[in-house]
């Protein structure tokens, strides 16, 4: 199985931008504000399923795994709507992940 990039995932969001394009409310830092309400929303969801079926719920039964990857999905779709609001490039992504990485491996 081929790894599931940022690049990918956002080529997929700007796939659907165009798409809904007559529907959806352009890209805009604006939109990013309530793209970010709409992700907690997900992640609510998200806290939801591990708050009534627990952890190993999630890991046992197949049924449950995959509604909380679907809503991790949903978290994701909306993250990577945030990144094409502001214009956040993989490259910036990237570099800013591996600076809090390596400032988190050096913290304790």
């Amino acid at each position: 199985m081929s790894e599931f990039t940022v690049n990918e995932m956002l080529e997929m969001q700007k796939t659907l931008q165009e798409k809904y394009k007559n529907l959806w409310e352009e890209l805009s830092p604006e939109k990013g504000k309530r793209q970010l309400l709409w992700m907690i929303g997900e992640l609510g969801e998200v806290i939801d399923i591990v708050k009534k079926h627990g952890d190993n719920k999630i890991i046992e039964d197949k049924e449950i795994r995959s509604k909380f990857i679907e809503e991790l999905a949903d978290v994701l779709m909306y993250f990577n709507d945030i990144l094409l609001c502001y214009d956040i490039s993989s490259d910036e992504l990237k570099e800013s992940y591996v600076n809090k990485y390596n400032r988190n491996m050096n913290r304790w």
